[in-house]
């Protein structure tokens, strides 16, 4: 994002790039916070979100590996959320990680994730793919197991090509090795957010794979429900999509938002604060985040 800096008479141009939807290891991603924010002082970002899925394990470190540091520490989570079709998501950033509410809440989903895995593990080795636990667990993270590093261990067993042939294969939404787990609806996502004194927001909409009229319909319902943006800014959408759900942002008036959704070595094509190379999330977006961050 490019900024302008007036200084007496002369015009200072400077670039500052924010990302804000990032994973650590304690979810799906292979990096600690530390290292992180480490890499994006390296590369330049003014603000980092965390936002690992259903869990907040991560947030201490970040916050304490960015005490003195340029970058700006961003607490959030990813919330999954019930949907019939695709995938949803619901991100919350400025969250109280300490919150009771909400570790109780994640708490549960932990314990339905848990039992997923189980029965995962127990379809494969029916299909005749024979893994142990151990096999899984050592690919995951410090806090949250889940399909990726199944898909690790069939990689590493040499019963599929890539991770990628693992979910189509078998551990993607309606293939022989996926299990349903427990989810909130994306209303008790939100409130969820909004009790732990946070914002809420649509992750990558395109995931849900909805009709347009479907989709915008539920971004309008979700809105007066309280959700407080979208991601609009994602390394997966080209620049038609990106001005599609600009629109629909100031139509319902919703924050456009957006992130690399970084991995790390787990999406080793995609680069901090600039995804494929072409994303830049305005700074705006994160002004507008603090604005709307509900009274303590």
């Amino acid at each position: 994002m490019l900024a302008s800096l007036y200084s007496g008479s002369n015009l200072r141009m400077e670039f500052s790039m924010i990302d804000l939807h990032v994973h650590s290891v304690y979810s799906d991603g292979t990096n600690t916070p530390a290292e992180l924010v480490a890499m994006a002082e390296e590369g330049g970002l003014r603000a980092l979100a965390l936002t690992d899925h259903d869990t907040v394990g991560g947030i201490s470190r970040l916050l304490c590996a960015a005490e003195g540091a340029v970058v700006e520490a961003v607490p959030g989570i990813e919330l999954s959320a019930e949907c019939e079709r695709g995938t949803m998501h619901i991100l919350g950033y400025f969250i109280d990680h300490t919150c009771e509410i909400l570790l109780k809440k994640i708490d549960t989903v932990q314990a339905g994730r848990e039992e997923r895995n189980v029965e995962i593990l127990k379809r494969l080795n029916k299909l005749g793919y024979v893994l142990l636990w151990s096999d899984v667990e050592k690919h995951a993270g410090r806090d949250v197991v889940g399909r990726p590093h199944f898909a690790e261990a069939l990689l590493e067993r040499g019963y599929v090509k890539s991770k990628k042939a693992a979910f189509d294969l078998l551990l993607a939404k309606g293939r022989p090795g996926y299990v349903e787990r427990y989810r909130y609806t994306a209303h008790e996502c939100i409130d969820l957010i909004h009790q732990a004194g946070g914002v809420s927001v649509l992750a990558h909409p395109s995931t849900l794979y909805m009709p347009d009229a479907q989709l915008r319909a539920l971004v309008g319902e979700l809105k007066e429900h309280g959700l407080g943006g979208i991601e609009t800014y994602y390394a997966a959408h080209p620049q038609d999509i990106v001005a599609k759900f600009s629109k629909w942002a100031q139509a319902f008036d919703l924050i456009c938002t957006g992130g690399t959704d970084f991995h790390g070595a787990n999406t080793p094509d995609l680069r901090l604060g600039t995804g494929f190379g072409q994303l830049e999330v305005p700074d705006e977006a994160l002004d507008q985040l603090k604005a709307a961050i509900p009274p303590r």
